[in-house]
């Protein structure tokens, strides 16, 4: 059975090396992952644990007061299709509407549709979109908590 985990701070080390570990193998750039997030404020890390293995994760940060951006999310392949990554979601939006967010924001790529599909499930609007600066073009999306 799956268990979520919250914490509004870094998680403990085996956690968060499996955060890691998920992260680089969806992403494949988990070097700098850690310190970004000690860089962030108010950092709302989720993990979802099968067995006392991570299996997918959300993080997220405060933007701004009253504002939250959702920031990174996966779920392990061999996992995906169970609902995981909506319990993700769910957990954070429920917790950061309890600390007194009213907004969410989230980037994503076309390439990552199941992604860009599950927000839009959830009540996120497509507001924006832009090529960054690597020439990639991203949708900027938004949800009122």
């Amino acid at each position: 059975m799956i268990q979520i985990a919250a914490f509004w701070r870094m998680p403990d080390e085996e956690i968060m090396q499996g955060i890691l570990n998920v992260h680089d193998e969806i992403f494949q750039n988990a070097t700098d992952l850690e310190r970004k997030i000690v860089e962030k404020h108010n950092v709302l890390v989720i993990a979802a644990i099968d067995s006392g293995k991570v299996v997918g994760y959300k993080i997220g940060y405060e933007q701004s007061p009253g504002r939250y951006y959702s920031w990174y999310g996966a779920v392990q392949e061999k996992y995906r299709g169970k609902g995981i990554a909506s319990k993700l979601m769910k957990k954070q939006h429920q917790l950061i509407a309890e600390a007194g967010y009213s907004m969410i924001e989230t980037k994503t790529r076309n390439k990552w549709k199941e992604m860009l599909i599950l927000n839009i499930q959830h009540g996120f609007d497509i507001v924006d979109t832009f090529v960054d600066s690597d020439g990639i073009h991203r949708i900027t999306m938004e949800k009122t908590l």
